[in-house]
């Protein structure tokens, strides 16, 4: 399979916040924000794979700064390492005061898919080649992140076994 760059599995999608979107408080719902973020991971993922994926993990989503009704949201993601069958997609979420023109970052997360075949089975993947500064910083952190990711599903796998014997 031949390399692809990070570039071609770019993806971005923006949307206005409205009531329905919030909490008490006037902010964006976490739960709504995470579930654009699955979106526009998962497309930046079968973008780059070209074949069904589905989300294998969450490692993190960081809530930097709230979103209030009337701003919008710009998220952005896109593969940044790629092992097998499995992609670890970034996605940055930007938010901007459409009245100011004020914008930040006020969310990044990192998501893990995998491929699948027509069968249901994790299926090989191109490799990826970045090419900016950043793209290049996210690829050489790619695989200690990897190293965690793997040590945290084990954790999870034991925590499971633990509640089945509690039930």
């Amino acid at each position: 399979m031949e390399k692809k760059p990070i570039s071609n599995s770019k993806t971005v999608k923006t949307a206005l916040i409205l009531p329905p979107d919030a909490n008490a408080y006037g902010t964006l719902f976490g739960g709504k924000l995470m579930a654009h973020i699955d979106d526009v991971a998962a497309i930046a993922a079968v973008r780059h794979a070209r074949k069904s994926v589905v989300t294998a993990s969450t490692d993190s989503v960081d809530f930097l700064q709230p979103v209030k009704v009337g701003e919008t949201i710009s998220v952005e993601g896109f593969v940044s390492y790629v092992h097998n069958t499995s992609m670890e997609v970034f996605v940055k979420v930007e938010k901007e005061g459409l009245m100011s023109a004020e914008k930040s970052v006020c969310a990044t997360a990192f998501l893990t898919f995998v491929a699948l075949d027509e069968d249901g089975k994790p299926t090989p993947v191109p490799k990826i080649y970045p090419e900016t500064n950043f793209e290049k910083m996210l690829f050489e952190g790619a695989p200690l992140r990897r190293e965690r990711r793997n040590e945290r599903r084990l954790e999870s796998q034991k925590m499971a076994k633990l509640f089945e014997k509690e039930m």
